[in-house]
C-alpha cells in the first residue's frame, strides 16, 4: 500500500517559536534559582511590540525585559521593543490542588506519546528531515548576513507498506536581504542546506524529488513584522510532525507539574522503549489526567496491529516498568532542571540526549 505523509518545520525566527523560544527561557531562568518554580508565563509578539503575561509563583527573580530582548539579540531582531507585562501569582485554588505530599497533576488532560522504527531515533521520518533542514539552515545563515532567521521548510515522504522509500517533495522558505536575486537564492540554498541534508538521508530515493525554494518568490519582511506569533500555536512541529495524534495542550512556557508537557514527554519514553525493546515496531502511548490527583485515569496503547507480544501482555510489561504519577515522571525524568530553551525549536523529540528519550532494557 502506497501513502505520502507530509511534515513542517519552523526555524527561531518564525515568530511563534520565537515566542514558545522566550517562554522557555522564562522557564529556565525560573528553574535555576528555585526548582519548585511553578511556572506558565507566554508571550506574544507583533512588530516590536511583546507582550508577556501568565501565572508565575517562584521565588526567583526573574528580569523578563531582559531574558526577553536578549533572545530577540541573538535571533537576530536590531529594533528596540516595547514590552508590556501582565503577570500574576498561579490561582491559590490550583496551588492547593496541586502542591501535596507528592505533586499532583496541575491540570486536567489527554497527552499522546509515539515511537516508530523506521530512523535512527524513533521519529517520522518526514518531521525529521523537515528538522535537518531548519537546523542546517540556521547553521548556514550565521555564517551568511545576507540571510535571516525567519524560515520553514516542507517534507513530503512517500511510503510502500507503511515504510519510507522516497521523498517525493521538499519545500523551504527562508528570510532574507533585499540585494538577493531569486536565482542566487535557490543557488545557495540548494548548494548549502538541501544537498547537505539529503546526504544524510541516501537510503531514500530522490528520483522524482520535487524541490521548492521561496514559492513566493521574495521574503524579506520577516518574523513579528511579517506576522503576528505566540506560544505553542505549532503543536504539530513540536511533536511528530502529523503522524499519531497531540494532545490538548502545548509545551512551551510549562514547568513539570503541567501534564500538558510532563504526560507527553512521559508517553513518548513509554512508546519509545516499547519499540526500542522490538515489542512493536510503531507505538501510540495514550494517557488522560486530572487536576489534583496522582495517577492518571486511563492509559491506552496502540500498536497499529505491528506488536510482536500479545497486547494484554504488553499492558502488564508497561506496568510493570514505568510510573505514570506526576511526581514519578518529574523524579524519573528530572524536569527541574532548566533545561527548556534547547527543546523550543526543533522538536520536543528525537534528540537522544534529552532524559525522555533514553532507552531501558525493559523487564519482561
Amino acid at each position: 500500500m502506497k501513502k505520502f505523509i507530509t511534515s513542517e518545520s519552523v526555524n527561531c525566527g518564525h515568530p511563534d517559536k520565537t515566542c514558545d523560544i522566550i517562554a522557555d527561557s522564562f522557564l529556565d531562568e525560573a528553574l535555576r534559582q528555585d526548582p519548585n518554580s511553578q511556572m506558565a508565563v507566554e508571550c506574544a509578539i507583533k512588530n516590536n511590540k511583546l507582550f508577556i503575561y501568565g501565572e508565575a509563583s517562584t521565588n526567583a527573580k526573574i528580569d523578563y525585559d531582559k531574558i526577553a530582548k536578549n533572545v530577540l539579540k541573538e535571533i537576530g531582531y536590531d529594533c528596540e521593543f516595547e514590552i508590556i507585562k501582565e503577570i500574576s501569582l498561579q490561582s491559590p485554588d490550583i496551588n492547593e490542588a496541586v502542591i501535596k505530599e507528592k505533586i499532583m497533576a496541575n491540570d486536567q488532560g489527554m497527552v499522546f506519546g509515539y515511537a516508530t522504527n523506521e530512523s535512527d531515533n524513533y521519529m517520522p521520518m518526514p518531521i525529521n528531515i523537515a528538522h535537518d533542514l531548519m537546523k542546517v539552515y540556521e547553521g548556514y545563515r550565521k555564517t551568511d548576513k545576507r540571510f535571516k532567521a525567519d524560515a520553514k521548510s516542507q517534507v513530503t515522504v512517500e511510503y510502500i507498506n507503511d515504510l519510507p522509500v522516497s521523498i517525493s517533495s521538499l519545500l523551504i522558505s527562508i528570510s532574507h536581504t533585499e540585494n538577493l536575486k531569486y536565482k542566487e537564492i535557490c543557488d545557495i540554498v540548494k548548494n548549502n542546506v538541501i544537498d547537505e541534508v539529503l546526504k544524510k538521508y541516501k537510503a531514500l530515493k530522490t528520483d522524482n524529488l520535487k524541490i521548492i525554494i521561496n514559492p513566493s518568490k521574495k521574503f524579506t519582511i520577516w518574523g513579528s513584522f511579517a506576522d503576528s506569533g505566540c506560544v505553542g500555536r505549532k503543536i504539530i512541529v513540536d511533536t511528530y510532525g502529523g503522524v499519531g495524534k497531540v494532545g490538548g495542550g502545548c509545551f512551551s512556557s510549562k514547568n513539570a507539574s503541567k501534564v500538558d508537557r510532563s504526560g507527553a514527554y512521559y508517553a513518548r519514553y513509554v512508546a519509545k522503549n516499547i519499540v526500542a525493546n522490538n515489542l512493536a515496531d510503531r507505538c501510540e502511548v495514550s494517557v488522560s489526567y486530572v487536576i489534583g490527583m496522582e495517577y492518571p485515569t486511563s492509559l491506552y496503547i496502540e500498536t497499529f496491529n505491528t506488536q510482536k507480544i500479545e497486547l494484554n501482555k504488553l499492558y502488564e510489561i508497561v506496568q510493570k516498568n514505568f510510573d505514570f504519577s506526576t511526581q514519578n515522571i518529574i523524579d524519573e525524568l528530572n524536569l527541574l532542571c532548566p533545561i527548556y530553551k534547547d527543546t523550543a525549536c526543533y522538536g520536543h523529540f528525537g534528540k537522544d540526549y534529552y532524559s525522555w528519550e533514553k532507552i531501558k532494557k525493559l523487564k519482561i
